[in-house]
């Protein structure tokens, strides 16, 4: 019987320490300002992290359409539209604060990218875009934002 204690008590100790640990990092859902053009919402996704289009600063094209995806290398992708179009796909979690291995498609040249993402201290997420290494490639500075009901939400 006190064998049996002892695993149940070592058993609970350890899943304290792994709640602690997975309580730690914060994960970053919500909604997040890309350049002031574009606001992605981060989400959760089969245990990984994806993003969608929730804002666009011009949403509708010089016709007053929506704004769909005509840059997409594939054509039977053009007629999708902007807004709620899945741009960020497979980040996974690397340590606190830190997602890797995922890829970020940007719809306004149509070209793919590696994306790893980083929640520093002052609460920005920093995404780092590149192709290849990420030594060469380009960081954005995102800022969390409430959703609201203006011109451009999705």
């Amino acid at each position: 019987m006190k064998r049996k204690s002892l695993v149940l008590l070592l058993a609970s100790a350890m899943a304290g320490i792994a709640h602690a640990h997975t309580a730690s990092a914060e994960v970053p859902e919500g909604v997040w300002l890309v350049d002031g053009e574009a606001a992605v919402q981060i989400f959760a996704c089969n245990s990984l992290l994806c993003g969608r289009i929730r804002w666009l600063q011009a949403p509708r094209d010089s016709q007053g359409q929506l704004k769909r995806d005509t840059r997409n290398p594939d054509p039977a992708l053009r007629q999708r539209d902007l807004c709620g179009l899945t741009i960020v796909r497979y980040l996974r979690s690397t340590g606190p604060n830190h997602w890797e291995d995922g890829w970020l498609y940007n719809p306004a040249s149509g070209k793919t990218y590696s994306i790893k993402m980083e929640l520093t201290s002052s609460g920005a997420l920093v995404a780092r875009l590149y192709l290849g290494t990420s030594l060469v490639g380009e960081s954005k500075t995102l800022t969390r934002v409430v959703q609201g009901t203006s011109e451009g939400w999705c």
